[in-house]
């Protein structure tokens, strides 16, 4: 499983639109591209989108580049500042998963 995510910094006062476009949901379904799971934050000046799933990068380009999509990516242009920037996991925890001793434990 692979999981990133796709960090936009936003304009001053596009919280409220932005809000308004993840209340919509993704202009894409989530499990007809793969996804596993799917998720946005909205953190005042920024908005962070993951995604988790098999060969992500594969997905979301063709994800990108479905014209079906185009449009509603278009609505979000207008709120960014900049290029959003792609995080990849860089550590990964879960129930069931030992704890290795770290971070001065």
């Amino acid at each position: 499983m692979q999981r990133l995510a796709v960090i936009a910094k936003l304009k001053p006062d596009a919280e409220n639109r932005a809000a308004e476009l993840i209340e919509k949901g993704p202009p894409f379904n989530p499990r007809d591209i793969g996804f596993e799971r799917h998720s946005v934050f909205l953190a005042g000046d920024h908005a962070v989108f993951v995604f988790e799933g098999g060969r992500l990068d594969q997905m979301l380009h063709g994800m990108i580049r479905n014209p079906s999509s185009a449009g509603t990516f278009r609505e979000w242009e207008p709120l960014l500042e900049g290029m959003p920037k792609v995080a990849r996991e860089a550590y990964h925890w879960e129930r069931g998963d030992e704890w290795p001793e770290g971070w001065g434990e």
